[in-house]
């Protein structure tokens, strides 16, 4: 039996006549930029968040840009933000001039370790940009008093966590600023690629729609230099679609996350991370017989699972792994192979392995198993019983 680390195509089947109706109506009006459907999405997902605003961009990666200029950040500016992470975090600040200061992770959530974050302010620091990785929320009490205490802006990156939550609060809410991404392997998934931003300061939001536009307000005025950050109203009449059964699938997750959890977890060598204060040292993997640990969910924060990233304790083990999933057929990938302060892009920050030990570390452990709310759990079963071999071999 294969399994696929993704399969969109069922998800998409069972709304396929309110997606063809979508794409008519928005065919039928001639209007493919922003517009009517845009505004409607923008409200639907304003209500659906908490937030005072939303604004629908054209990808995850430019509402962070979005934002990050809409703050007003460019050279000579720091900014804090975690290594352990996909790229478009610190691309984005490095895009506006700035520089990414590299933040250690907690080895229990993934997520940014404030009080590394802490050492690692300059007067240069002007933000913090912490991201809720894998579908769970970063520590925001930490964050926000961080950033209280140093006058700094806050950034949600929430691409991979929109819907989780932080003490009963949606994560995107508490900063100046949340971004979200609806890349198509995301919760809520575009049929392309498709963002949005969200604040409840009017002022930031306003600024940043004209940011959307080249920075023009009026029409072919420009008092800001702005870009092309526009959302599809094709997209946004497919996210309108799917919103409303987005509930519906963070429960596919959340019962395929406790599947997995209670299956491996009967294994030999196989524990549950502990889950301590975020950053705390209580991570597992100093007794000699562990062999994997699996992600946990902090009691006070609704998680999501964008994935399910378990750690593979011994140098190569991971990777060794790995080969063996694939070799039967399973899909799996790692998220992510190397920090980024080891890449190859920032080598002229001089960062080195052993700067942040834990994102170091986690790079060589982690790896991801298929966990799409459509995946039936016979393939969920199979995926144990293949792991269950490798433990024994």
């Amino acid at each position: 039996m294969n399994v696929n680390l993704l399969d969109l195509k069922p998800q998409n089947a069972a709304l396929e006549p309110e997606l063809q109706e979508a794409f008519m109506r928005v065919l039928r009006s001639g209007h493919f930029i922003l517009g009517p459907e845009v505004e409607r999405f923008e409200r639907a997902l304003a209500e659906f968040t908490g937030a005072k605003h939303a604004l629908g961009v054209s990808s995850g990666t430019d509402a962070i840009l979005v934002a990050l200029m809409a703050l007003g950040i460019g050279p000579g500016d720091e900014v804090l933000c975690p290594s352990f992470t996909f790229f478009a975090t610190a691309g984005c600040v490095a895009r506006v001039g700035a520089k990414p200061v590299f933040v250690d992770s907690c080895p229990v959530c993934f997520n940014i370790d404030v009080r590394d974050a802490a050492r690692r302010i300059t007067p240069r620091t002007k933000a913090i940009l912490p991201v809720h990785l894998f579908g769970q929320a970063a520590e925001m009490d930490g964050v926000l008093a961080l950033a209280r205490q140093h006058d700094l802006r806050v950034i949600e990156d929430a691409a991979q966590a929109m819907g989780a939550t932080y003490r009963g609060k949606q994560v995107g809410t508490f900063g100046d600023f949340g971004t979200i991404s609806f890349f198509p392997t995301k919760n809520l998934g575009a049929l392309g690629d498709a963002g949005a931003l969200l604040t409840n300061d009017t002022a930031l939001f306003e600024r940043a729609k004209i940011l959307r536009m080249h920075g023009m307000d009026p029409k072919y005025y420009h008092q800001v230099i702005g870009g092309n950050f526009r959302l599809d109203a094709l997209q946004a009449a497919m996210l309108s679609v799917k919103l409303p059964h987005f509930n519906d699938y963070t429960a596919g997750r959340r019962r395929n996350a406790a599947l997995y959890t209670e299956r491996l977890g009967q294994l030999p060598g196989v524990q549950v991370a502990l889950a301590g204060d975020c950053g705390c040292a209580k991570a597992g993997g100093g007794e000699t017989n562990t062999r994997l640990i699996l992600p946990v969910a902090y009691p006070h924060n609704g998680h999501i699972w964008n994935q399910y990233t378990l750690r593979v304790i011994g140098a190569g083990r991971r990777d060794a792994l790995r080969a063996h999933l694939t070799a039967r057929g399973v899909g799996s990938e790692i998220y992510y192979p190397l920090p980024l302060h080891e890449q190859a892009c920032f080598a002229n920050l001089g960062g080195k392995p052993e700067d942040l030990p834990w994102a170091h570390r986690l790079a060589g452990e982690v790896m991801s198993l298929p966990i799409y709310p459509e995946i039936p759990a016979e393939q969920i079963e199979q995926v144990c019983v293949v792991i269950a071999e490798f433990l024994r071999s």
